[in-house]
């Protein structure tokens, strides 16, 4: 079985004939569909809805965006100031979503989308372009297929569809299923790939509650209907942490399954992940407290976080630790006086280190505070 073929045959059928068994119910924010043209919302297939958790001024790539309904949504959502890119393999599916495109723009006074050809495991390639390339010199022979893959190369380097570093959200729905088990680490680095550093993948998708056996994945029509390439729950998030996202979290959960196939569930899930942690390690005097509830935890890094306890961190996990999706969790301890970056010592990070208070406020630090000065004009309350 050739999962592609199977999807794109499939997806070009549905591009023109809405088909209901593609689709699970979503609510979607209606005040974003009353612009959106009604082909696009009869012929889209979802299985969630990532856009819910995008910004003013964003860029955003939908990864499989079909006709679109997703990247006409998230243009609103951005606004004027920010950019919205499809990524789509199918040519019928990308024929509604161009079209329709303009009349959104119209609609809402802004246009901020545009779409491209391409494989969501192969971000880097341009499939228009090497459209144009086939027409240009056609492949009859090894000679010819040795020099496309040559041509193809220099085109992931010189004109990639996706840029690496270029955006701030990747989303998707019900998208990363669909591609084949073999490519699907690949599928994961691209999208790590085109992250800006500090961005994030907010990703909606079909899990399992247990593996799915050989003689289900090898089924054409369960493979192309989000059943047969769905990972299990914990290798979805473990996909994540393998391509070297942190922060990695289960934004929600359908408790009640789409379809049970032989006795395994299928459901939604949308996990967000971020990109960033990788870098030197300086110690710049810091420390962070975990506040709880659970008496420890251990973050991605196999570091262990005691309730309670004064940590000694890098500057870089610092940093990470006092945005999302951590900030809530922690208190940030700076010290009196900063270290000068070219003053910072190398950290080891792998090693669980208590942050003595001496370290932060400073050797000689020996204030004795006022306490009328401690509460203030008003007194103490």
């Amino acid at each position: 079985m050739n999962t592609e073929t199977n999807v794109q045959e499939r997806y070009a059928a549905a591009a023109s004939t809405p088909e209901a068994a593609l689709c699970c119910p979503v609510a979607y924010d209606p005040r974003y569909l009353d612009a959106i043209p009604a082909e696009v919302i009869e012929k889209d297939y979802g299985c969630g809805d990532p856009s819910k958790y995008l910004n003013r001024g964003e860029t955003v790539l939908d990864l499989g965006s079909g006709t679109g309904k997703i990247c006409f949504i998230a243009s609103q959502v951005v606004g004027a100031e920010g950019r919205v890119i499809g990524v789509d393999m199918t040519d019928d599916m990308l024929e509604v979503a161009r079209r329709n495109a303009p009349v959104l723009a119209e609609r809402v006074g802004h246009a901020n989308v545009e779409f491209r050809k391409g494989r969501i495991q192969d971000l880097a390639l341009d499939l228009e372009l090497m459209d144009e390339l086939l027409r240009e010199q056609p492949v009859g022979d090894a000679n010819g297929w040795m020099n496309l893959e040559r041509e193809s190369a220099t085109l992931r380097r010189t004109k990639p569809l996706v840029a690496s570093e270029s955006v701030d959200v990747v989303v998707s729905n019900c998208v990363l299923n669909l591609v084949g088990t073999m490519v699907k680490p690949q599928l994961f680095e691209e999208i790590y790939r085109v992250l800006k550093r500090g961005g994030r993948a907010v990703i909606s998708d079909i899990v399992s509650d247990e593996e799915v056996p050989e003689d289900m994945q090898k089924n054409p029509r369960l493979w192309s209907g989000c059943i047969s390439g769905a990972l299990t729950e914990e290798n979805f998030l473990k996909a994540f942490e393998q391509a070297g996202f942190y922060g990695i979290e289960i934004l929600s959960f359908e408790s009640a399954p789409w379809q049970t196939v032989e006795g395994i569930d299928f459901r939604s899930v949308t996990v967000q992940a971020w990109k960033g942690k990788d870098g030197p390690c300086r110690d710049h005097n810091q420390a962070v407290i975990y506040k709880g509830p659970f008496q420890e935890v251990v973050d991605d890094d196999g570091r262990r976080l005691r309730r309670g306890m004064r940590q000694a961190v890098c500057e870089k996990t610092f940093k990470i630790y006092g945005g999302a999706p951590y900030a809530e969790h922690f208190e940030m301890v700076e010290p009196h006086e900063a270290v000068a970056p070219g003053e910072a010592a190398e950290f080891d990070c792998h090693r669980v280190q208590r942050r003595h208070p001496r370290e932060t406020k400073g050797a000689q630090y020996d204030l004795t505070s006022d306490p009328e000065q401690c509460c203030g004009d008003g007194g103490c309350s």
